[in-house]
């Protein structure tokens, strides 16, 4: 209580401009954490009035960044092991072209968490979250399904971009490749359980990268 009078006290000591100013600060941010609060409830509440009419607005706000995956409390979790690695093409300083070896994007996560009491979100989930979304809005061809597709593997290729940057063993990168090997978790001894646990690959084709692949923050 002290704290807030103190706080109060603050403000009202500025000159009224500057009160304008917090106060107009103050209502945007409580609009702005109000929008995505309100955002959020739609998406995971039951199918609504609301949700029915405004369902595309409501997921071009929530996905990819937001998306709400409740699988940790499904009867089935994830039982897989997916590895994530990428390699380039690379335009060489002497204007030739080559390719670098596979880099493993999911090492990079694995050795980011281990032992690592807090790891955040973005280490646990971005990358592997963004795998899920490009496999469930792709055939088996590759062919993105409608334009979720289209911008799930925009999204994918840009944490890639982000994660290698554009400079790669001295060259500049024109090109990525993304892999995966996805091996099922074998049941527990004690089960009467099952399951193939061979490990599938899947080798997508060569994108061309474009500078608005590359998102602020990356190596240039």
């Amino acid at each position: 209580m002290e704290r807030e009078d103190h706080t109060t006290a603050e403000v009202s000591r500025l000159s009224l401009p500057a009160q304008l100013t917090v106060a107009v600060v103050a209502a945007v941010v409580a609009v702005a954490v109000a929008v995505h609060l309100a955002m959020v409830f739609l998406h995971v509440a039951p199918s609504n009035t609301v949700s029915k009419e405004h369902g595309d607005t409501i997921d071009e706000y929530i996905y990819p960044e937001f998306e709400q995956n409740w699988k940790l409390f499904a009867p089935n979790p994830l039982q897989q092991n997916v590895a994530i690695e990428v390699r380039a093409e690379i335009r060489t300083p002497e204007g030739g072209t080559s390719t670098t070896g596979w880099k493993s994007l999911s090492a990079q996560d694995g050795a980011a968490i281990r032992h690592n009491l807090l790891p955040s979100h973005t280490q646990q989930n971005v990358l592997r979250r963004a795998w899920d979304f490009y496999v469930g809005s792709h055939d088996a061809q590759d062919r993105p399904i409608g334009e979720r597709g289209v911008l799930f593997g925009q999204y994918l290729k840009r944490i890639v971009m982000h994660r290698l940057g554009t400079e790669e063993d001295g060259g500049t990168v024109r090109r990525v490749q993304v892999r995966s090997a996805t091996t099922p978790v074998g049941p527990p001894p004690w089960s009467d359980e099952k399951r193939d646990t061979r490990t599938v690959h899947r080798e997508l084709p060569w994108w061309t990268v474009t500078p608005a692949d590359v998102p602020e923050g990356a190596d240039r």
